[in-house]
């Protein structure tokens, strides 16, 4: 499969920009995959209006894998996409592993119509970059591959800049999601992006969730065939965004509005901290990310779309102060719930 195969309204909406959560697990008090509330959140982000949906990544539990729910949870989602909503949404599956397990999973995807690969590097952490670079090929043979620059702090690794040059190159790379937390290395993922030639074929998605805001309305300065352009990041691929997702969607469309002002009101910067302070409430932040998936659960359980917040792994909870970090963000910008869209549609998306 290659990126000319993907719809093309389906890859315009991509490269558009918007919403894509990473879809949590919804379980049951046994730990059992809950289906009914598994559906009920794919109905949620289409309805909220998300471009797609991502499945099978670091929100979704990557140790579904380890029990036998990573091709059922990916055919669930990938239903609703085709049942629930007349457009195509562009659905990325997570993809993880060494090069035979990676390609495997990603025909996986392919077969049950997924549009393009997440594709995760952290089982590649002591590879070098030739290594890296022909792994990604191996897997964007079979389907196209967005790329993940994933922070240290969660199993990821430094990536220099001569890697994203060259996986920018791989013509089937249709997309890079930049979570490095970190200023100087997203600065690198762009710059290789540019210097690769591929600012038309590579979308960019933040997945900084410490500055959200601030990639959408950043305009990064680039030298293509010398001379000066910018290259923006025109959506999130986010945890972040499996929760409250509504306002996100009206977040990135006013954005999207105003991006390429020079004259941005200094007020983007205020909402920027707003929505850092409530990622670091609900990712845990304080506790380095030991309440990352839980938190998320928790503000699911609080609007009724989950029952609980159990993890697959018993020992996976809030951090210490956490629950009373997500009360503090409730409380300090009511502005960026979806509360009430949720509550009006609730019912219609728990139906079986």
């Amino acid at each position: 499969m290659r990126i000319d195969d993907i719809p093309e309204k389906t890859l315009a909406a991509f490269r558009r920009g918007g919403v894509i959560p990473a879809q949590p697990l919804a379980l049951n008090s046994k730990r059992e995959l809950d289906v009914r509330r598994q559906r009920a959140l794919s109905r949620y982000y289409l309805d909220a209006g998300s471009v797609g949906i991502a499945v099978g990544v670091h929100t979704t539990q990557f140790s579904i894998r380890d029990v036998g729910l990573y091709e059922p949870v990916l055919r669930l989602a990938a239903e609703e996409a085709e049942n629930w909503v007349e457009r195509t949404p562009f659905m990325v599956a997570g993809v993880v592993g060494k090069t035979e397990q990676a390609v495997s999973e990603a025909k996986i995807a392919k077969s049950l119509g997924y549009q393009a690969i997440l594709l995760g590097l952290a089982a590649l952490n002591n590879a070098s970059v030739d290594e890296l670079v022909a792994h990604c090929r191996k897997v964007a043979d079979v389907m196209p591959v967005i790329g993940f620059y994933l922070q240290p702090a969660v199993g990821g690794r430094n990536l220099p800049y001569e890697f994203w040059k060259r996986f920018a190159e791989i013509e089937n790379v249709v997309g890079i999601k930049l979570a490095p937390f970190n200023r100087y290395k997203t600065l690198d993922v762009v710059r290789g992006v540019a210097d690769a030639g591929a600012k038309d074929r590579i979308t960019l998605y933040t997945g900084n969730d410490d500055h959200i805001v601030g990639d959408l309305i950043t305009p990064f300065p680039v030298q293509i065939n010398g001379k000066p352009e910018t290259i923006n990041i025109v959506g999130g691929l986010l945890g972040h965004w499996s929760v409250w997702t509504r306002k996100a969607v009206e977040l990135i469309e006013e954005i999207s509005a105003v991006r390429g002002n020079e004259k941005l009101a200094a007020t983007w910067w205020t909402r920027d901290a707003a929505v850092t302070d409530s990622n670091g409430a609900f990712f845990d932040a304080a506790n380095d990310y030991v309440g990352v998936i839980a938190g998320l659960h928790e503000v699911l359980r609080r609007q009724g779309l989950l029952e609980g917040i159990w993890c697959l792994d018993p020992e996976e909870d809030l951090g210490p102060g956490q629950l009373a970090e997500i009360d503090r963000v409730y409380r300090s910008y009511p502005e960026l719930n979806d509360d009430d869209f949720v509550r009006e549609n609730l019912e219609r998306w728990l139906a079986d």
